[in-house]
């Protein structure tokens, strides 16, 4: 005898699932008014990502080479640039593994765009615009938003300069949260967590904030900066507490970005974590010449959380992980 499952219900209510289609169709329309090129990648993709802290899901299919889910659509957007795609944008959703909490669900939607010509303060302004459109009512809104750089941003709220402080020092800025290494630290790992749970919850409460000038080492798929080879050419935007964008002066460099690649696939050997060759074809896109741009991700679940005033991304899903 089969068990009926008791879960079946959506966990966002209907006024919710009316408030997502509103802020997709002020998305839509937000881009519209830009001319900026609505896009659709395959969701299906080749080539797992390399970034430490992202965990692709894989696909068997019968008779198929191991296929991924993708976690963005940036390696198929950047395809799309080099063969002149123009200015596009894509609404989407993208699966990430090991992500499950209050901000988290393994399947979630991301907007994703890109500018050909803009720089980062320009590329700033267009993320701040659509987020006034989206979450006009919360409180943060009636003020002018904020832009920090990353060691300004430390210094205030651990007193620690990120790219001098020692391991020792890392350490005890989250001594408190309970945190014991099992190895031998990294400088990223350590940042990354204060980043996460000590500053960033604290951002963002009374005005949009950005954060910019992150360690070359967190440059991933951005630029370093010219003046300051130590940054790189990225910055993220929190409000709410929230990381709600990452925006990156993108790499065109095919072998630089390949050895970034190299240097990912070995710390994720030093870390035990599965590896799989690099995206070739963004490679070859690479080389074939990436114009000037500058991308974005925005999270559209947690500005939908935000614009409801809710605290549980389940509150926004009509079907989280746990009941999809």
């Amino acid at each position: 005898m089969s068990t009926v499952p008791e879960d079946w219900r959506p966990t966002a209510s209907r006024e919710r699932l009316q408030l997502r289609a509103t802020l997709l169709a002020r998305t839509r329309a937000f881009f519209a008014a830009r001319r900026v090129l609505e896009v659709d990648t395959p969701v299906l993709v080749n080539a797992a990502v390399s970034d430490t802290h992202i965990h692709s899901v894989s696909v068997q299919i019968s008779g198929a080479p191991l296929l991924f889910l993708h976690t963005s659509p940036e390696y198929a957007m950047k395809r799309l640039l080099a063969a002149g795609a123009g200015d596009i944008y894509q609404i989407c959703h993208v699966v990430r593994g090991l992500e499950q909490s209050r901000i988290h669900n393994t399947e979630f939607t991301l907007v994703e765009w890109y500018r050909l010509g803009f720089d980062l303060p320009q590329l700033m302004d267009e993320v701040e615009a659509l987020v006034r459109e989206l979450c006009v009512a919360h409180p943060a809104m009636r003020y002018p938003a904020t832009r920090v750089s990353y060691r300004e941003v430390f210094l205030r709220h651990t007193g620690l300069d990120p790219f001098a402080a020692t391991i020792a020092q890392l350490h005890g800025a989250v001594a408190h949260l309970g945190y014991q290494a099992q190895e031998p630290s990294q400088r990223d790992e350590l940042l990354d967590l204060i980043m996460g749970a000590v500053i960033g919850p604290a951002l963002g409460h009374e005005a949009l904030t950005f954060i910019h000038g992150y360690p070359a080492s967190q440059a991933a798929l951005a630029r370093l900066d010219p003046s300051d080879p130590h940054t790189a050419q990225r910055f993220e935007l929190y409000l709410g507490g929230l990381e709600l964008a990452n925006g990156f002066q993108e790499l065109a460099a095919a072998a630089e970005q390949r050895a970034r690649f190299a240097a990912d696939l070995r710390e994720r050997a030093r870390l035990g974590l599965p590896s799989h060759p690099v995206d070739e074809r963004l490679l070859a896109a690479l080389a074939a010449g990436l114009p000037e741009c500058a991308g974005v991700a925005v999270g559209f679940d947690r500005m939908l959380m935000l614009a409801a005033g809710v605290t549980h991304i389940r509150e926004v899903l009509p079907f989280p992980t746990e009941r999809a």
